[in-house]
């Protein structure tokens, strides 16, 4: 089997549970295909550069999976069909890195820094 990496940006209207059921709903489909999902990350609502589908925001999620083409086709078939899921890229990688993403280090970083000092106008 390949090993995969997927973005998937799902519809600003969505609650964050609703769209993290996308992700979990998306795993099950690889798991009935003969895949399995190694690891997901829901990165959160987050501002995109332009519209999409007079959208200005969109839920973003991230998913590793090590499944057979055929899985992953089905999958991605299905989020292309779905309604709240506005755009899908899938990419085939050699092997899966260790640790959080890069958006997610980015987001731990900013936390640890603290508040910032407030503005002077």
């Amino acid at each position: 089997m390949a090993l995969y990496e997927h973005v998937f940006i799902a519809r600003q209207d969505l609650s964050n549970t609703q769209a993290e059921g996308l992700v979990e709903h998306f795993g099950a489909i690889l798991a009935d295909n003969g895949g399995k999902l190694v690891e997901s990350e829901y990165w959160g609502l987050k501002t995109m550069a332009y519209k999409i589908n007079k959208n200005r925001k969109g839920h973003y999620a991230f998913l590793k999976s090590d499944a057979p083409a055929p899985a992953v086709q089905e999958m991605e078939r299905l989020m292309r069909l779905h309604d709240d899921v506005m755009r899908v890229l899938t990419i085939k990688v050699d092997a899966h890195e260790e640790g959080p993403s890069v958006v997610v280090q980015a987001k731990n970083s900013r936390d640890e820094r603290g508040p910032r000092p407030p503005r002077r106008f």
